[in-house]
């Protein structure tokens, strides 16, 4: 846009959420640039700038999102919707510029009800305030994801996020009963105000795992659960990871109901548990698994999953350090422990079938160590999200000592990408089990589909004609 261009529509955003809540400074723009995903964190570090929108607005209310979002599909900018920022996959990188929206002001609880036990919340809500203040009543949304600190509502949405207890509970796009969304065009919609039903297709799940492609989250309803009277964890170390995996599988199969199972890589286990208990383990898989809910219900699904690990080899390592890993759980995520620069690092995970897991497993870290073997790559896993039919793979990989050149560092980065990618489809994984697609993975969304692509394409078309919301991202294009 030419600057006069720039200013005019500047002075319209101003007009709609005031002065004081649109922001063209490129220090305040920059911020809305990076998320955790490693490549604007990269960039900034080599002295490069990311992509920068050129607006950042943040509403106040639905209405003044709806303005904005009409003012943006009538000049054809590009709007991305702007969360807590703690994605992993450049989701919120305004890639073309244009306007980040941030919805942390529409952070209104709007109800509580204790007869059906579902809360009603805006979209921008912290995740960790809203889980604070459902607590006081007795109640828990019971997704628990690392980013709880700084995540918003909207945001455990828009990515089909993973909880800590999802193995139990479900995923966001499980607990969700209905939302609130603005179409492309400004348009305000509700979503029926049950999920299950006969009346046509799902709508809800529509703009669930969407990213802000077909319209934006401002509002969701979702279910809960009266904080349990027992909570308990235990460890468990196994011979090896195919026995612990199976243990997993029965307690699935058996439908037992554990909180959480997290089996770890022998890699992984060799440190975890040397950490932990301060002794010499050189082979095995550690778990850790916790039951919650009645006392005398939690004690009966203990009994059951105990003797399937203990009858598959498993060495019971007491309560002390299950708990443990539950109180430090996200340790972390934070510094001094969090993976951060210098080192290039992502987090590949992916979901499959249980037949599929282990080849899935062995075939990636062959494929991505002996591929970069110059480079000492390291690879490594947990399994931390179960369900009756499969398990999430919790994988990732490290380079300590990653190119100094900004661009040979981005193409090391997306040829690991990938790589990795190849090898997920080969063995009949996804794409991405909950960090979602953003634009590190937007590019290989078409691979996965096939053909199948094109109903979200019709979809995306039909709604969205000038592809303003969140473009480059999902395998859609640029801006029309």
């Amino acid at each position: 846009m030419y600057p006069l261009q720039k200013q005019m529509i500047a002075n319209e955003l101003k007009d709609i959420v005031g002065k004081d809540y649109v922001l063209t400074d490129e220090a305040d723009r920059t911020i809305y640039g990076i998320d955790y995903f490693w490549l604007p964190r990269m960039l900034i570090d080599r002295g490069q700038v990311p992509p920068l929108p050129d607006y950042v607005v943040a509403p106040n209310t639905v209405n003044e999102l709806s303005r904005v979002v009409k003012l943006a599909n009538l000049h054809k900018i590009p709007l991305v919707p702007w969360g807590g920022g703690s994605g992993t996959q450049g989701g919120t990188m305004p890639v073309y510029g244009g306007i980040s929206v941030d919805m942390k002001r529409l952070n209104r609880l709007v109800e509580i009800n204790e007869t059906s036990y579902t809360v009603t919340a805006q979209a921008g809500i912290n995740g960790y305030d809203l889980e604070c203040a459902l607590n006081e009543k007795g109640f828990t949304l019971p997704h628990y994801p690392a980013s709880v600190h700084s995540a918003t509502l909207g945001g455990y949405l828009a990515c089909r996020g993973s909880g800590t207890v999802s193995t139990k509970y479900g995923k966001a796009e499980d607990m969700v009963l209905a939302m609130e969304v603005v179409l492309p065009n400004g348009d305000v919609i509700r979503t029926l105000p049950v999920p299950n039903h006969a009346a046509g297709p799902g709508l809800l799940q529509l703009f669930v795992g969407a990213e802000g492609s077909f319209g934006i989250i401002t509002e969701a309803t979702m279910r809960l659960e009266r904080l349990p009277e027992e909570r308990r964890f235990r460890s468990f170390l196994f011979p090896d990871m195919k026995s612990g995996m199976e243990a997993g599988r029965r307690i699935m199969l058996d439908r037992l109901q554990p909180l959480v199972i997290r089996l770890y890589d022998e890699p992984s286990t060799i440190k975890t548990v040397r950490r932990v208990l301060g002794t010499d383990v050189d082979h095995g898989s550690y778990m850790v698994i916790g039951f919650d809910g009645w006392r005398d219900v939690v004690d009966a699904q203990e009994r059951l999953a105990f003797n399937i690990c203990e009858e598959l080899g498993g060495e019971d390592l007491g309560e002390e350090h299950g708990r443990h890993w539950w109180e430090h759980r996200y340790d972390f995520y934070f510094s001094p422990k969090a993976l951060d620069l210098p080192w290039m690092f992502g987090t590949l995970d992916t979901v499959c079938t249980y037949e599929k897991l282990l080849p899935l497993y062995y075939a990636k870290k062959k494929a991505l160590e002996e591929t970069y073997k110059q480079w000492d790559l390291f690879y490594y896993a947990h399994f931390s999200h179960w369900y009756p039919w499969g398990v999430m793979s919790y994988d990732r990989f490290i380079i300590e000592n990653p190119p100094q050149d900004a661009d040979e560092a981005l193409a090391l980065h997306n040829e690991i990408w990938d790589l990795a990618v190849r090898v997920n489809l080969e063995y009949g994984a996804v794409l991405n089990e909950h960090h979602g697609v953003g634009l590190k993975l937007a590019r290989h969304v078409r691979g996965q589909y096939g053909s199948a692509f094109q109903v979200f394409e019709g979809l995306k078309n039909s709604l969205d004609p000038h592809n303003i919301l969140n473009p480059g991202k999902m395998g859609f294009g640029p801006t029309r």
